[in-house]
């Protein structure tokens, strides 16, 4: 049996799951989760909430002893300042600003 040929044939056959598998993975990739993670937010805030109120700004870099920090969203009003960071984890997340590391509860 020629093994090439058959090779071939399978490929020719089944051409089109090869990029059914690279959009599954694409999709399933924690980037593409990040994505429509902030997409979400940008929708709702923009949708959601009265413009006139409510100021949004998107991935502001901020400076640190130690180099810089990238925050997703932040939106001020009247009511305050509210910073909203997009992570792609499962379960609960707890921590304070004082702590260096927060607990990721499954």
């Amino acid at each position: 049996m020629n093994v090439p040929l058959l090779f071939t044939q399978i490929i020719a056959n089944l051409w089109y799951l090869i990029p059914l598998f690279i959009l599954i993975a694409v999709v399933k990739s924690a980037w593409f989760k990040g994505m429509i993670g902030e997409a979400i937010v940008n929708l709702s805030t923009k949708y959601l909430l009265d413009r006139s109120e409510y100021h949004l700004l998107k991935n502001v870099t901020l400076p640190l002893e130690e180099g810089t920090t990238q925050i997703d969203h932040i939106i001020v009003s009247r009511f305050g300042v509210f910073v909203i960071e997009t992570k792609n984890m499962k379960g609960w997340i707890f921590g304070d600003a004082r702590q260096k590391t927060w607990t990721q509860k499954i």
